[in-house]
């Protein structure tokens, strides 16, 4: 882990880029107390050790709870057969020609059956080799329970946005604003997505942790491989609940409740740092501010995490 000492920092999408969503604006003024994060993603071989030593099933292996599932469906809404209400989780698959309407991300996203952390490419795939990859095919839940076995806990938005700028006061990335240099920089999607991707990076999918230069603070993969869960509600009004105060928010929390019109039905936590999924075409979630929601009880293989302390955590240990 670093220290990641604290400060005031304008928080949300800077002024002079032009691909902001509306859900990164406007820029608010918060401060943050100094923590330690975790330098990478948690890996392959950090969560082995965490499920050896507890048992812990993830989501993704456990049967599917079809009465918890259908508060989350609009009312009436049949239950799948049960050939398909099996454990899985979701992975990306490549289209076979371009894609017009790249709003519905069903057309590249399936849900495979007997996919997990332990089997992230595939049923038949292992993790030999990969001990030095994120974990993915994890959820908000699992994220949690890693966390509380490792006397740690999941950073705020604020924290993770603020460590991902670290000392970059005004870029749109965490090295600056030259997107000429993406590939050198992170893992992401090169090409026409998600038709193919030219590999300029080295990698269509994920990349083991430190295979791109860290940021200024010397934290890796800020930017692009998995996505990575906080512990904010994703709440599209919440920055501008934030920016009308005027003031400087001291360590915020995020929204009291989601809210994503798109989605009424649905729980969701915001995730930071995009993946090697992102495309300037598509989303370019590789950018600082870039924010997204994801169902609490979902995985997919481009999720993972990484962890945080504060001083005061560590002591109890």
């Amino acid at each position: 882990m670093l220290w990641i000492p604290g400060g005031t920092f304008l928080q949300g999408a800077v002024p002079h880029d032009e691909i902001a969503m509306m859900h990164e604006k406007p820029q608010h003024s918060v401060s943050v107390d100094g923590f330690f994060m975790d330098i990478t993603e948690v890996t392959n071989a950090q969560f082995s050790k965490f499920v050896e030593e507890t048992g812990y099933i993830t989501v993704a292996e456990r049967e599917i709870d079809w009465e918890e599932m259908k508060k989350q469906l609009p009312q009436g809404t049949p239950k799948p057969h049960d050939t398909i209400m099996q454990p899985g989780s979701l992975m990306f698959k490549k289209t076979k020609t371009s894609v017009p309407n790249l709003y519905d991300f069903s057309q590249w996203w399936r849900w495979v059956i007997g996919v997990n952390w332990k089997h992230p490419s595939g049923v038949k795939s292992t993790l030999e080799g990969k001990e030095n990859y994120p974990v993915t095919h994890i959820s908000f839940e699992d994220a949690q329970a890693y966390c509380k076995w490792a006397g740690r806990r999941l950073p705020t938005e604020a924290e993770w946005e603020y460590a991902a700028r670290g000392k970059k006061s005004n870029t749109m990335y965490f090295w600056g604003d030259d997107i000429n240099i993406l590939s050198k920089n992170a893992n992401t999607w090169e090409g026409e997505f998600p038709v193919f991707n030219t590999f300029e990076d080295g990698y269509e999918r994920a990349a083991p942790v430190k295979s791109y230069p860290p940021n200024s603070l010397g934290l890796y993969d800020m930017a692009g491989n998995v996505w990575e869960w906080t512990t904010d509600w994703y709440n599209i009004n919440y920055y501008q609940e934030l920016a009308s105060t005027n003031t400087t928010t001291n360590n915020p929390k995020g929204a009291e409740k989601a809210y994503n019109p798109n989605n009424p039905y649905i729980q969701e936590k915001i995730i930071k740092g995009g993946s090697f999924l992102c495309s300037y075409s598509y989303c370019a979630s590789y950018r600082i501010s870039s924010r997204m929601g994801s169902s609490t009880d979902s995985s997919s293989e481009h999720i993972g995490f990484r962890t945080v302390a504060t001083p005061d955590m560590l002591v109890k240990e």
